[in-house]
């Protein structure tokens, strides 16, 4: 097959890439098992000069990578740009701090010397996805190979040219031939990837269908695996919350990456004594909102990524308003060239609605009414992903009920959920398993080796 690189904004065909065939694919699975015997054995100062070049790579060259970004899924720009910038981060984070987390640790135990020693897999094959297509990539690539590992990239299908540009900046840095790679392969392809014994490990930020396949295929080969899938964030909003300043970050936690992100608020819990307040302003706010060119600096909503996206967001709105839910703002695909749909707002979203329990992957976002917080939490937890979750109180009491019991890999009080390269980043339930980030992230793919002497 080949891989076309479509202009959400336009759909315009800007390029075609071949995908590598069978002999390619080979060559490539080879070049990654050999790099992976030398690179091992490289020092921590060497891997972290290489990844202080890819950041500086990234770093001077942020406009034209986020140009590409915005080209291949219709992020706006500047959004794009910021997104080299924190990949430049995240390759700095882990330039200086993979030793820190991998020296060997010293056990107190009734033998002359224990120590826990942490030490590389072997090639990982990372499946990402399109919608941060260089973050997603970085921040499983600084971690893995400071650890020593080889990466294997099977980026999705709508982002080649980020993906090929992952390869160039690495390459650039110095990173040796072999020791990250993109292979340009179809989903149906990548059981064999992960069926190959060269290949030690897999993680993949993707759908639930995508992650129960792979996990499952890895399974059969005992096979370790790290998996982000998708969430359906709930937003609470109390009475002793900063209203000004929750309505603000809420519109921008809807709507970021044009509403395509997994830790995207989505569900808004807002508590009876302020919802009309919060109401009025917040659809409002959304209805300000500029949709347009992409790479207009101006834009705050570019187009979605594909036109299947487009239509599944479109149908969700469609059936969610059939169950019952009611319309505020919003709520049907823009005419013209471009896969553009609006800011839109649901209230009263029935249970039966695809708003009230699937992932909606657009800037649509679902408003309910609570009475307290017991009903506050209920809510938030009615919902079989658990990734990240955001709640707004000055209650010291709220505050600790909604970190101890919101069902997620993260709680975010009084602020907007995002990922740190400081702090370890996943789900639970539907939402997958496993850690990025932080010192949790750079151990998921290394081998825990206990070593006892006398």
């Amino acid at each position: 097959m080949a891989f076309q690189t479509i202009n959400p904004a336009t759909e315009e065909v800007l390029a075609t890439h071949e995908d590598h065939d069978d002999d390619e694919l080979e060559r490539r699975l080879a070049a990654a098992a050999e790099a992976f015997d030398s690179w091992r054995l490289t020092a921590f100062d060497e891997r972290s000069e290489t990844l202080m070049r890819a950041a500086d790579l990234l770093d001077e060259e942020k406009r034209a990578w986020g140009e590409l970004m915005t080209r291949e899924m219709g992020k706006p720009i500047l959004a794009a740009v910021a997104e080299a910038e924190k990949c430049a981060w995240v390759c700095r984070y882990y330039a200086e701090h993979a030793e820190a987390f991998l020296t060997d640790e010293p056990v107190a135990t009734d033998h002359e010397r224990s120590l826990v020693r942490y030490q590389p897999l072997g090639p990982v094959l990372a499946v990402m996805p399109w919608n941060f297509p260089f973050w997603q990539v970085f921040r499983f690539a600084a971690p893995a190979l400071m650890a020593g590992n080889a990466g294997l990239l099977k980026h999705a299908a709508n982002v080649p040219g980020c993906a090929l540009a992952i390869e160039e900046i690495l390459r650039r840095a110095g990173v040796p031939g072999g020791v990250f790679q993109t292979l340009l392969i179809g989903s149906d392809r990548v059981a064999g990837v992960v069926d190959d014994e060269r290949v030690r490990a897999a993680t993949l930020t993707g759908s639930e269908a995508a992650g129960s396949a792979v996990a499952a295929r890895a399974g059969r080969a005992l096979k370790k695996t790290v998996l982000e899938l998708g969430g359906s964030d709930p937003f609470i909003v109390m009475p002793s919350a900063d209203l000004e300043a929750a309505i603000e970050t809420a519109v921008k936690a809807r709507t970021i990456n044009n509403g395509q992100s997994c830790i995207a608020a989505k569900r808004f819990i807002v508590h009876r004594e302020v919802v009309d307040r919060f109401r009025d302003r917040f659809v409002a706010a959304m209805e300000a909102l500029v949709v347009g060119d992409p790479m207009d600096e101006r834009t705050d909503i570019g187009p979605l990524a594909t036109e299947a996206i487009l239509q599944e967001l479109d149908q969700q709105v469609r059936e969610s308003l059939d169950a019952g839910a009611r319309l505020l703002t919003g709520g049907s695909r823009m005419e013209g060239r471009g896969w553009f749909y609006p800011p839109t707002v649901l209230d009263e979203v029935p249970e039966d609605a695809p708003a009230f329990s699937e992932e909606l992957f657009g800037p649509v976002a679902s408003l309910f009414t609570v009475a307290d917080t017991d009903e506050a939490i209920a809510l938030a937890n009615a919902t079989h992903f658990g990734l990240g979750s955001a709640a707004w109180t000055e209650d010291p009491g709220e505050k600790e009920r909604f970190a101890g019991e919101i069902e997620a890999g993260a709680v975010f009080l009084n602020g907007m959920t995002a990922s740190d390269p400081r702090l370890p980043f996943g789900g639970v339930k539907r939402s997958g398993y496993g850690r990025e980030l932080g010192r949790f992230g750079i151990r998921e793919f290394v081998n825990v080796k206990t070593v006892v002497e006398g």
